[in-house]
């Protein structure tokens, strides 16, 4: 028997985006036919879909680790490289996703639903879309930008249309094994059904799964026993159905008490979820009570002694035994019917609309705060620095110079100037640090040179951080001038 698996971890990664290029067109007798390096092609996303098809997680035990692939390079001859594939992967109907702090992000529900897991990396413009009159001829390209990476929890809480609940050695594998071609483990021990049994039941023109909750007993919604893992399950089914043991020997308990006390935990089980995909409180789901073992002369005579008192209570009751298959077909009619009028009164849940919700920023975009860690030093915050940051070849100096543009048009200076930074002082955006040359001008018109080179940064005449950790070592008869 195939194993059942229903809560996995998922680490997933997006595609990184692929560089653009820098090119310059050449032909004969055009020297200077101007740029045509083309932009890199985005990364694609991982998306996590619900297919008809699956029913459990355990491609997802096996396969923890899902990545897109990378968008590709862009070309000389105004050529963008291509985007990556995204990563479809598909999920079982009823599937939550969660973040590792348990939020929940996503409730899929519905064939079609999608839900991007993994934002791809954007890729890179390269430097024909970078032209302008400043720079006619960018020597330099933009980075693509690195995909998303996340960990995410997967639980499924869609298991089947009919539920089946009772104390342990109830008889409801059994039940599953007759009612259906499943072949679940049985034995006459409590607790012998460790994960639930999914079967499949034909009556009639009406096709619907059944399934058994493991490990109810009173205070499983504490987390006693094996319910507390397996009662989500029952949270989207369409009946309950009671699974009461007849026969049972222990003095303490009856079948009225049985029910009572599941009933109790029922009441007082959370459902995680709540809104338009949930079916609401499992008190008001249908019930039907299956009074089992009636193959056992006591049992037969203990179900006939309680049956009034279910029947009072408004819930169809059928006495069955799993073993001589003793009114098995009026309970599978009686199920298929109740399954119907559910279905008929909620209709198949339509694929979720993506919902776009504009986040709100501030009028700069960005933010700079003391840096804790280093004296006299800042921080910059933001999507767009810290982007553009990432999107820098820090080896090339035209590159770096229009980064300095673009933040100074951003008023990233002026931030530095009125919260009192000092030149040379350590200044961190993203994952990179530099000192602040406030002597570099930035945001002026830019002064022709080759490719690939910016005069402005030439033009600092103080030392540098790299040449001042040097003249220490110096000092301290570490290193020696030459090794600069």
């Amino acid at each position: 028997m195939s194993r059942f698996i229903d809560r996995v971890v998922l680490h997933v990664s997006a595609g990184k985006g692929g560089n653009g290029c820098a090119s310059v067109h050449r032909e004969k007798f055009k020297p200077l036919g101007g740029p045509d390096g083309g932009n890199g092609g985005n990364g694609g996303d991982v998306i996590l879909e619900v297919g008809g098809n699956v029913h459990t997680l355990l491609d997802f035990h096996f396969h923890q680790h899902a990545k897109a692939t990378n968008g590709t390079q862009g070309a000389g001859g105004n050529r963008s490289g291509a985007n990556g594939n995204d990563l479809v992967l598909e999920v079982p109907d009823g599937t939550v996703v969660l973040d590792t702090e348990g939020n929940v992000l996503a409730d899929l529900v519905g064939i079609g639903t999608r839900f991007v897991a993994a934002q791809g990396g954007r890729g890179g413009l390269g430097n024909a879309s970078l032209a302008s009159k400043a720079r006619k001829a960018p020597g330099f390209a933009l980075l693509g930008e690195e995909g998303e990476e996340r960990e995410l929890v997967l639980e499924l809480k869609s298991v089947a249309d009919v539920g089946l609940v009772g104390f342990p050695s109830a008889g409801k594998s059994s039940l599953v094994s007759v009612l259906s071609a499943a072949k679940p483990k049985i034995a006459d021990y409590p607790f012998t059904t460790l994960v639930p049994n999914l079967g499949v039941v034909q009556s009639g023109d009406t096709t619907f799964t059944v399934a058994d909750v493991p490990g109810l007993i009173p205070g499983a919604s504490q987390g006693r026993g094996l319910g507390l893992d397996f009662l989500r399950h029952i949270e989207r089914c369409a009946v309950l159905a009671h699974v009461v043991d007849c026969a049972t020997l222990d003095p303490g308990r009856d079948p009225i008490s049985d029910v009572d006390a599941l009933e109790a935990e029922l009441a007082a089980y959370q459902p995680a979820l709540s809104g338009d995909n949930s079916l609401g409180d499992l008190a008001d789901r249908p019930r039907i009570v299956v009074l089992n073992k009636a193959d056992v002369p006591d049992a037969a005579e203990l179900a006939e002694f309680v049956l009034p008192e279910f029947e009072k209570r408004g819930w169809p009751v059928f006495t069955v035994s799993a073993v001589t298959h003793e009114g098995l077909r009026p309970l599978t009619f009686a199920l298929a019917k109740m399954v119907e009028e559910y279905r008929a009164a909620h209709p198949p849940a339509e694929p979720t609309r993506p919902v776009i919700r504009p986040v709100a920023r501030n009028e700069s975009g960005f933010s700079v705060v003391a840096d804790p860690d280093v004296p006299g030093g800042f921080i910059v915050r933001g999507e767009r620095p810290e982007r553009w940051v990432r999107q820098t070849a820090f080896d090339n100096d035209e590159a770096v110079g229009y980064l300095a543009d673009r933040l100074a048009r951003l008023g990233v200076e002026d931030k530095l100037v009125k919260m009192g930074a000092e030149p040379g002082a350590s200044v961190t955006i993203g994952d990179v640090s530099f000192d602040w040359e406030p002597q570099t001008a930035a945001g002026v018109d830019v002064v022709r040179t080759g490719r690939g080179t910016d005069a402005r940064l030439d033009q600092v005449d103080r030392v540098g951080a790299e040449e001042r950790r040097h003249a220490k070592k110096v000092r301290r008869g570490l290193a020696s001038d030459d090794d600069f």
